[in-house]
């Protein structure tokens, strides 16, 4: 019984309307499972989740109608590494939701229906798994400090009294010019000591760079980042 969910149901490369109907639907439920997880507690956007379920059909399709054809295979190949050059990098997740999808659009099209349902069904788990027991995630201790101090300023090593005072590590991740070159930009990963007050050290920041823009928050994710 257990092992004729990795059987396909396709004898050949010719298929009956019965089973187009099964592995079309097998596909679309692969698509809602694989949409509906990345959906919990990911940022998300409508184009994004709804492609996670249309994709495996369009796979699926694909898939079948080139079975056996070996030269309509390698066009199509051809056609989908064309949709790279034209679409936004995208993040990790992102990425890793479109290649799950079509990995199940592709098991679904050779007739792998079982192997397409137990897959996305084990890979969502697996995800959703890994974001309640917060894996990977960054030091929440971790903050990042904006500093804006003028042109004319020497920057270097003036913080540091400040920073040893209360800072139990820091460093500095980017400097760059802003405001037509009259300002630089300071940006560090630090974090606070225990039993510190942020708007002291923040004022005493004030002091140091002629009372200019500070900010202090939480680390914040590049858009683009993978």
């Amino acid at each position: 019984m257990f092992n004729s969910i990795f059987s396909s149901i396709l004898s050949d490369s010719t298929f009956s309307g019965n089973e187009f109907v099964i592995i079309t639907i097998t596909a679309f439920l692969c698509g809602l499972i694989i949409a509906g997880g990345y959906m919990i507690k990911n940022r998300y956007s409508r184009s994004l989740v709804t492609t996670l379920v249309l994709l495996p059909a369009i796979v699926e399709l694909v898939i079948i109608l080139v079975n056996g054809n070996l030269g309509a295979g390698v066009a199509v190949a051809g056609a989908f590494s064309l949709v790279r050059f034209r679409s936004a990098p995208g993040r990790g997740q992102e990425i890793t939701g479109i290649f799950l999808a079509m990995a199940v659009g592709l098991a679904a099209g050779m007739g792998y229906i079982g192997i397409a349902l137990l897959f996305s069904l084990l890979v969502t788990g697996v995800h959703l798994l890994l974001k309640s027991v917060h894996f990977g995630s960054e030091n929440k201790g971790v903050k990042q400090l904006k500093i804006s101090v003028p042109e004319n300023l020497d920057y270097e090593n003036r913080f540091d009294d400040a920073f040893q005072k209360y800072l139990k590590e820091y460093s500095y991740d980017d400097v760059r010019t802003t405001n037509m070159g009259s300002l630089y930009r300071l940006t560090l990963s630090v974090v606070m000591k225990d039993n510190v007050s942020s708007r002291e050290f923040l004022d005493e920041l004030r002091t140091l760079n002629g009372n200019l823009d500070i900010s202090l928050g939480r680390m914040t994710e590049p858009q683009e980042a993978l």
